[in-house]
């Protein structure tokens, strides 16, 4: 790839590209059947930040809203228990199982976060989302220590789920299932001597863990719980892990996904600006596949939709031209994010 061909964003090739991953998964993909839900939350939201939503028809649209809501979890029809609610990752694993295997069917997180991202970029309305339900299956989910389990199943619970759980409560509009003091708590906690945010308390800070974080604190309008000397201490933590591109911890390479989970933290603290957009720019491009689409995580190594929508979004951050803004809280586009403040209202007024 020449410098020429770096700087040019391949808007058509990566439309195609997510068009594919609504088509078939491929192979190389099939060991994440089961959490399918977030590869199409990655393609929809690419296609939206590209701002390519109305090049997918209204019948494909509306295949992938019904999709998405066969998944949905129900209350347990003979005791109306309503713990293992929300959205599961797959129909591979959306079976009428009989009651002796009631257990492994429940909802999960993030397959519930990433499905409710999907709706609200299509234009649901999110009518035939069972909203008390889903805020019961949040709290169900709710440990002591004030970090959430993924499901009911059997799962590890950290600072991913807090973000899940923060998204969906903020998006359906009811904190009643999440403990906004215990989860403040355990994300201080979870603040490591260099400041950056991990996991787990006493784990090693984290791009990844420190946006969700930073998200769930800015979501629950926790923010000022942080001192001064933490914010600053953040910030200077996130700008350190800018190289050319961003890595997710020191001392190891940067990666593309980063330029999301440590810009959208700057931006969250309103620190972006001082970070390098060239650099940063740069770098993502040098991932760009502009023939067949795409980004990966490294120059001259496969592409994968994570990588292309985090990328994307990443450039949206800094404001990339030809793409939409992205708020960076909930990880949607402001055009969707304008849809559920239209929701919202909607459901305060009725």
């Amino acid at each position: 790839m020449n410098n020429e061909e770096s700087i040019i964003l391949a808007n058509r090739q990566h439309g195609k590209y997510f068009m594919r991953f609504l088509d078939v998964l491929p192979a190389s993909l099939s060991s994440h059947d089961t959490t399918r839900v977030t590869i199409a939350y990655f393609a929809v939201s690419g296609l939206d930040v590209l701002g390519s939503i109305s090049t997918m028809s209204l019948e494909l649209q509306n295949r992938i809203i019904q999709w998405i809501y066969r998944l949905q979890v129900h209350p347990d029809k003979d005791t109306g228990d309503m713990s293992a609610c929300g959205f599961q990752g797959s129909s591979t694993v959306n079976i009428d199982f009989n009651s002796g295997n009631k257990l492994y069917r429940c909802g999960h997180l993030a397959m519930t976060y990433t499905g409710l991202c999907i709706l609200l970029a299509l234009g649901d309305d999110l009518s035939r989302v069972n909203r008390k339900a889903i805020i019961e299956g949040v709290k169900a989910l709710q440990t002591e220590e004030g970090n959430f389990a993924a499901t009911l199943s059997g799962c590890e619970s950290d600072m991913r789920f807090v973000y899940c759980a923060a998204c969906i409560s903020y998006i359906l509009n009811d904190w009643s299932g999440f403990n906004i003091k215990r989860a403040t708590d355990y994300i201080l906690k979870s603040i490591g001597y260099d400041y950056g945010i991990a996991q787990c308390p006493e784990l090693e800070s984290h791009g990844g863990t420190t946006f969700c974080a930073l998200a769930t604190l800015s979501l629950t309008n926790q923010l000022d719980q942080l001192s001064e000397a933490q914010i600053e201490g953040l910030k200077r933590w996130l700008l350190l892990r800018q190289i050319d591109g961003f890595q997710g911890r020191p001392n190891k390479p940067v990666d593309t996904c980063y330029s999301f989970w440590v810009g959208a933290s700057l931006k969250i603290l309103n620190a972006l600006h001082l970070s390098d957009y060239a650099n940063n720019r740069s770098y993502v491009y040098e991932t760009q596949d502009i023939v067949v689409g795409g980004f990966s995580k490294w120059p001259d190594t496969c592409t994968d939709p994570m990588h292309t929508y985090l990328g994307l979004a990443g450039l949206s951050l800094i404001g990339e031209s030809g793409l939409i803004e992205i708020v960076p809280t909930l990880n949607i586009s402001k055009r969707a994010h304008e849809h559920l403040k239209t929701l919202h209202e909607q459901w305060a007024s009725s």
